[in-house]
């Protein structure tokens, strides 16, 4: 049986109970019962004084990108860190100064540009230059802990604070790891326990619950290494749809004349047409595909995008559209660059 970091955690927790904790978390971290884990740390005995929540806030209910005020949960003092800038992501020294250490259990979706893991990195990095007590709940890769694409990135930002590759193949934890490693900083991991790292969270009998507004099941985590690319074009990624990532498309686009050019390993791009409630072109008609993935250990979602992306330039080549910052804090960098982690794949795609 599957054990989160949770789970061995609470056995020792006794181990904790002289000290004052913060804890960044949020709502879809979850145990086998569908409790929050949170519930299950106050419940052990152990004193949190702060709760830090990522992006999109401790319920979900921020869209991405929004700047997310959090009132006390749960009559804890609660403290947004994603705001309207840079320094909204890191905590204010007064508030690490008041507990003597900080606990993390997020869900990660495995991919370099999902934020959650850089707040914690953050946090991490300055408890540690405070000599706090850091402790790290582990859980799986929903999308499995093998499959790596993609470039690791030369650019350092919110969507990919330190060097790994896009769909990078670790948990949460094993990323905390490797900047604890660079920063120098000790940590205390409780690992994963019995998890077959070739599984995929819906194949395995642990709950997967929407990690943010736009991931809401593990078929969407799938292609979301690589339809997240979207974002730095003006291409819809499917936002304000009810299968964001999985439908793509723009009003000058005519998927039945499209769909010739488009031949993706593992997956069968149906022609659609759809029109978003919210984000890029807000209700209007655009033209597109769903994607269906038929077999997952064939299909590559990085390859699958790229070769969307340039489908399209060539197309429509006066339509498309690379958009210019700022995105994620950053605002001189093209927000392509900052996904693929250079400005390769999109001097590759202007050239040709």
């Amino acid at each position: 049986m599957l054990r989160i970091g949770l789970h061995k955690f609470l056995e020792e927790a006794n181990k904790f109970k002289n000290l004052k904790f913060a804890i960044l978390t949020h709502s879809p971290a979850i145990d086998y019962d569908y409790k929050l884990s949170l519930f299950k740390i106050l419940k052990s005995g152990l004193e949190i004084k702060i709760i830090f929540t990522p992006e999109h806030g401790f319920f979900g209910t921020y869209q991405y990108g929004e700047n997310v005020i959090e009132n006390n949960i749960f009559g804890i003092k609660t403290i947004s860190l994603y705001g309207k800038d840079f320094n909204s992501l890191i905590p204010k020294d007064e508030d690490l100064e008041s507990v003597d250490g900080i606990i993390f259990d997020i869900v990660d979706i495995g991919c370099r540009f999902y934020t959650y893991v850089w707040s914690c990195a953050i946090v991490l990095k300055k408890a540690g230059l405070m000599n706090k007590k850091i402790i790290i709940l582990d859980r799986p890769n929903p999308i499995n802990g093998v499959d790596v694409e993609g470039p690791i990135n030369e650019i350092t930002s919110f969507v990919g604070l330190y060097k790994i590759p896009i769909r990078h193949g670790k948990t949460y934890g094993e990323i905390l790891k490797m900047v604890a490693e660079i920063e120098n900083v000790d940590i205390v991991l409780y690992e994963v326990e019995n998890w077959n790292r070739e599984k995929y969270l819906d194949e395995i009998d642990f709950p997967f619950v929407m990690p943010s507004p736009n991931i809401p099941d593990v078929k969407t985590a799938v292609v979301y290494p690589g339809m997240c690319l979207l974002e730095g074009t003006n291409i819809s990624e499917g936002r304000g749809t009810t299968r964001p990532f999985e439908i793509f498309g723009a009003p000058f686009i005519n998927p039945f004349e499209m769909e010739k050019y488009l031949e993706i390993e593992g997956a069968i791009l149906r022609p659609i047409y759809f029109r978003p409630t919210f984000s890029k072109y807000k209700n209007e008609i655009c033209g597109g595909f769903y994607i269906h993935v038929i077999d997952r250990k064939r299909f590559k979602p990085v390859e699958c995008a790229v070769k969307i992306l340039k489908t399209i330039k060539k197309l429509y080549p006066t339509e498309f559209k690379f958009l210019d910052p700022p995105y994620e804090f950053e605002y001189n960098i093209m927000p392509i660059d900052l996904l693929w982690g250079s400005s390769k794949l999109r001097e590759e795609i202007t050239k040709n």
